[in-house]
């Protein structure tokens, strides 16, 4: 157990991770953290048979950010309620070779949430001190332990979790069930005009935010003018984002986390 280890999760302190979760950039790397997800076979396999980012691609994006929101800024009866819904929905997603209530399986989606989360935030947002990145790590595992996974799963420090990380990236293998979701992820429909239009910016993200032999495994162009490009957009917005408003900085999480009350209200 974790030194901070507390008897429910629901009551966890995510005061550190939530200055990292607030920041709307971060929905940039979704896709990246879907495909990251997916190259793990067995998650593939269920997110293949039961998902359908061709067609519901909204719906899927709010139910993941709905959680993590929930997770980082509800309050602990916000928590339970949503965490009942997901366990409900993920004990019908099992089959041959998955179950959405494998607690390995949990531990690696809440690594790429955090993964992904860091990474973004320290490229694109502002460098973390040292206290508070250690204190978001820790409680990024809110994200794993409100559901199955066991709180000693997650890595006991940073140093740890990239040990887990690197072993996991040697092992993750592209099938074609993940090729498919990786597709559909390109090629949603029923998006909004806005999001339609925003399409090429997050594929070109997506493929410069993935490790090179995932990206290529997924058939995802890329070569030295897309990389020019890439690294073009980052700079830019290292340079203007950080310097936006607050709320409109947390525009998502603002929208999302009103969405939530007001579907809850109406239960």
């Amino acid at each position: 157990m974790s030194d901070d280890a507390i008897s429910d999760p629901i009551d966890m302190d995510t005061s550190a991770m939530a200055g990292i979760a607030a920041e709307g950039i971060l929905l940039a790397g979704g896709m990246c953290a879907i495909l990251l997800q997916v190259a793990h076979p067995a998650v593939a396999r269920g997110v293949a048979r039961h998902s359908n980012f061709t067609w519901r691609a909204m719906d899927r994006l709010r139910a993941t950010m709905t959680y993590v929101y929930c997770m980082a800024f509800g309050n602990p009866e916000e928590r339970r309620i949503i965490r009942d819904h997901v366990n409900r929905v993920h004990r019908g997603i099992n089959g041959a070779g998955y179950n959405a209530l494998d607690p390995d399986l949990q531990l690696w989606v809440a690594a790429t949430l955090y993964h992904t989360s860091r990474m973004l935030y320290e490229d694109w947002v502002g460098h973390l001190d040292r206290d508070t990145a250690q204190a978001a790590y820790r409680e990024y595992r809110v994200l794993g332990v409100v559901l199955q996974m066991r709180d000693d799963q997650w890595p006991p420090d940073e140093a740890a979790f990239r040990s887990y990380w690197d072993g996991m990236l040697d092992r993750l293998q592209v099938t074609d069930s993940a090729r498919s979701v990786c597709h559909d992820l390109f090629h949603p429909r029923r998006l909004p005009a806005w999001m339609r239009a925003a399409m090429p910016l997050n594929r070109l993200i997506t493929a410069g935010l993935l490790p090179a032999r995932l990206r290529e495994a997924y058939g995802i162009e890329w070569n030295a003018r897309r990389a020019r490009r890439f690294r073009a957009l980052s700079t830019a917005t290292r340079a203007i984002y950080p310097h936006l408003p607050r709320p409109i900085r947390q525009l998502p999480k603002t929208w999302y986390l009103r969405d939530m009350r007001r579907r809850l209200s109406a239960v």
